[in-house]
């Protein structure tokens, strides 16, 4: 059964919108949207097992230039 996570992104000012268009191209990453308030993007992640979340965010989330912080937030029930 797949895993769903949202992920709250902090950025350096003026890199949403940038951050925003490099996390969709990402494997695994269903949605991701500009947000106000105090993060500016969220991502909405599906992976195939719990254990894959956390090198997603890490390796590939996480290493997009810009991102300042994240908050992940799996889903427990849909």
């Amino acid at each position: 059964m797949p895993v769903h996570a949202f992920i709250l992104v902090q950025t350096e000012v003026g890199r949403a919108a940038g951050i925003t268009e490099e996390a969709r191209s990402l494997p695994g990453v269903a949605e991701a949207h500009e947000l106000m308030g105090s993060y500016d993007v969220i991502i909405k992640a599906t992976v195939d097992q719990l254990d894959q979340l956390g090198p997603m965010v890490v390796h590939k989330i996480q290493a997009i230039p810009g991102i300042t912080r994240t908050i992940t937030c799996p889903v427990t029930h849909t």
